[in-house]
This record gives C-alpha cells, sequence and structure tokens, in this order.
C-alpha cells in the first residue's frame, strides 16, 4: 500500500530536534524499513540536521522536505498570511500544508496518515480518491473544537494514543464507529542498558545523594512548578537532589521566557539541590535517568498518555506522578505514587519523596513492577499494530 504521512509542520522527522510526536512516527517508519510493509512518503519541514541521517537511505520510506526557514520561504510564508484568510491554524502552518499537499497530489495513495494535526483534513478533497487516517496525540478532537463534527466525516478512521483520548472524540460523535486505539511504545532495551554512559558527577551529584528526576518539556502543563514548590519543601533534607532534563521546546531554546524566570526565582532558595541540564538529545535519555532514584512526573493537565511515564518504568524508576487523563492507562498503584491535582500537591509530591526515601524496600518492589509493566508499551508492538491499522 502507497501511503502519504503528513507531519505537523514544525519538527522535522527523522526526530533529529526531538518532539514526541515526531519520535513516535520514527518507531514506525523504522519498523517498515524492516518489515517492508508499505511505500511510504514522509512530508516534513527541512532542517539541516538531517542531512545523512541513516534513515534516509530506506527503499521503503521516502522523505519529503518543505522549506520553511530560507529567507525566500519566510518570504512566501508572510504573502500566503497575507493572502489567505480565515485559516484553521497559523498561517505557518497552513503554508506547510499547502507545499506538502502541492507535491503529495503529484501522485496517487491509498491512505493519507494526518499526525496529530486534524484540522489539515477539512482542507483534503473529498475526491482525492485516498483513505484518510488521524493519528492523534493530543486532545485536538473533541466536542469544542472548531468544526470537530466536520473533520470527523470528513475522515474514515482516527487512531488515538490512549483510550483518554478516545473518549473525547467520542465527545463530538457518541456513536463512533471510526476510532481505535494504539497506545504508544517505546524502544524499551534502549533504557534498561543506555548506550551512552554519564555518571552522576558529570552533574554535580555524589553517590550519597537522593536524586530525583524530572524529563520532559519544561512548560507549566507538565508541573514542574509543583516539583519545585516540592524542593522548597524539601530545603532542610539537603542530600535530597532534582535533575530537571528538558527545554522550554525541544532544541529551540531562544530567549528565557516568562514561566523560566519564575522557575528560576522559585529555585533560588533551593537552587544548590537542583540542577537544569536543559534540553538533551534523546539518545541521551535513558542515561540520564540511569543516574536517578525516583522520577517525579506531574503533570497537571490532562496529560494524553503519558510518554515520559512509560520511559521511567523501563529505566526502572518508582514514579510520583498524578491521577489524571491518559496517565492511569499507563501508570498503576503497584509502580506509582498516583496524587490528586489541589492547591497541596506540592506538599504531598515532598510527603512521598521523604516516604520513598525512607523505604528501600518499597522503592525495590516499585521498580519490579514498573520495569514489568513496561512490556506492554514495546516499540515493536505499538508499530506493527500502527502499520496494520492503516
Amino acid at each position: 500500500m502507497r501511503i502519504a504521512i503528513l507531519t505537523s509542520g514544525i519538527l522535522p522527522v527523522p526526530a533529529v530536534k526531538g518532539g514526541a510526536v515526531e519520535s513516535l512516527i520514527d518507531l514506525y517508519l523504522e519498523y517498515n524499513n524492516r518489515e517492508k510493509c508499505h511505500d511510504i512518503t514522509i512530508f516534513s519541514v527541512l532542517d539541516k540536521a538531517v542531512e545523512g541521517h541513516p534513515a534516509l537511505s530506506s527503499d521503503v520510506n521516502h522523505y519529503e522536505y518543505i522549506d520553511m526557514d530560507s529567507p525566500w520561504a519566510k518570504f512566501r510564508k508572510w504573502i500566503y498570511g497575507k493572502v489567505h484568510k480565515g485559516r484553521y491554524y497559523h498561517y505557518s502552518i497552513e503554508y506547510f500544508f499547502q507545499e506538502a499537499y502541492r507535491r503529495m497530489s503529484e501522485n496517487h495513495y491509498d491512505t493519507i496518515l494526518i499526525e496529530n494535526r486534524p484540522g489539515f483534513a477539512l482542507k483534503l478533497p473529498h475526491d482525492i480518491g485516498s483513505k484518510v487516517v488521524i493519528h492523534l496525540h493530543n486532545d485536538f478532537l473533541n466536542a469544542n473544537t472548531p468544526l470537530g463534527k466536520d473533520i470527523y466525516k470528513r475522515v474514515d478512521k482516527i487512531i488515538c494514543i490512549s483510550e483518554y483520548i478516545r473518549s473525547r472524540v467520542r465527545s463530538v460523535y457518541d456513536a463512533d464507529n471510526k476510532c481505535m486505539t494504539v497506545l504508544n511504545g517505546i524502544d524499551l532495551e534502549a533504557f534498561r542498558q543506555p548506550k551512552v554512559t554519564v555518571s552522576r558527577e558529570d552533574y554535580g551529584l555524589n553517590t550519597e545523594d537522593f536524586v530525583l528526576v524530572f524529563s520532559g518539556r519544561v512548560i507549566p502543563e507538565k508541573g514542574i512548578r509543583e516539583v519545585i514548590l516540592a524542593m522548597n519543601e524539601l530545603k532542610e533534607q539537603k542530600s535530597i537532589k532534582l535533575m530537571i532534563v528538558g527545554g522550554s521546546f525541544y532544541g529551540n531554546e531562544g530567549r528565557i521566557s516568562p514561566f523560566i524566570k519564575e522557575l528560576i526565582k522559585l529555585s533560588w532558595d533551593v537552587r544548590s539541590q537542583i540542577v537544569f541540564t536543559g534540553f538533551r538529545p534523546y539518545e541521551e535519555i535513558p542515561a540520564l535517568l540511569s543516574i536517578a532514584d525516583v522520577a517525579v512526573l506531574p503533570s497537571i493537565w490532562d496529560e494524553p498518555f503519558g510518554l515520559t511515564h512509560v520511559e521511567a518504568m523501563a529505566a526502572g524508576l518508582p514514579i510520583i506522578t498524578t491521577n489524571n487523563g491518559g496517565i492511569p492507562e499507563t501508570v498503576t498503584p503497584d509502580c506509582a505514587v498516583m496524587l490528586d491535582i489541589d492547591e497541596l500537591l506540592p506538599q504531598h509530591i515532598a510527603e512521598a519523596v521523604i516516604d520513598l526515601k525512607e523505604h528501600p524496600e518499597k522503592r525495590k518492589a516499585m521498580q519490579k513492577m514498573g520495569r514489568e509493566r513496561s512490556e506492554l508499551f514495546d516499540k515493536e508492538r505499538y508499530a506493527r499494530y500502527m502499520l496494520v491499522s492503516l
């Protein structure tokens, strides 16, 4: 089967700049390259970092790149934004779609897979002659989504990353017969046996320290503010250290945002107990998790799935998290402390940290159960079900 994949129009594939969606695309493309399931063409933004990437040599996965950053491309985007009003997305995203569709229309594809941009479906002609599938990673299609019913009617299938996301789509049309769930996956072995080696000393940590790790984008929704407030509750416990692994927007940090400035201010009294690593390439994440004792991942929004939770389980880390969105589909009380979101969340995080620090046998049991549960989220299972579902 010939398949066209429309990526999000922000980050490149292969995922040289990170991104959960882009990394998940890489997994099923890697599987397809090995098993030769389909002939796939991927439409992605251009990035110099993809030059020479091994994935580009595939004979079944073909990469088409859209220039978004050259002076000429920026001018064309600007003109597009001036001419096209009433857009569904930001003009830059819609310019990406226009350029990708122009190339896509030169060939026939049996299936068009839209990665996490449901509004793209509205821009595809009804007589295109291709099955239209959305792979939905976020809560972007629900009863409050603009033109949500039109999007639902336009597509043939919606692949959701969790039952939580599936339930949100059903709020558009409760007699749903288009949705299915394919749970995300990761490279379990990479997190069990990291290929990159780091030590605590590399990050100013000691062997005696009790190290907490927060991994993911440093944005309000991920609960990092609450983690730092919890560290202030623990400031007398000098051996408790926090390693914050992540940046505000993947590899493009840019200027310091107001939220980052707020975090720095909140961290001031416990600055000797906190290490900010900034954005790190995905291949380094398993090694960084390996030097921690506990993962603290208290999302304060309805997390669609909780990929960082699966990574922590595979790395053998007990987890402190929240009980919302798709998180209960990834972790259980056997391997995670699951907290309610309320005004006392930082205090409850601090209490959970102390409890796990003082009970190594509890950590060991959670570690065992987490590793066992992580088997449900193997990348091979995920990739196989994704490709079979198209």
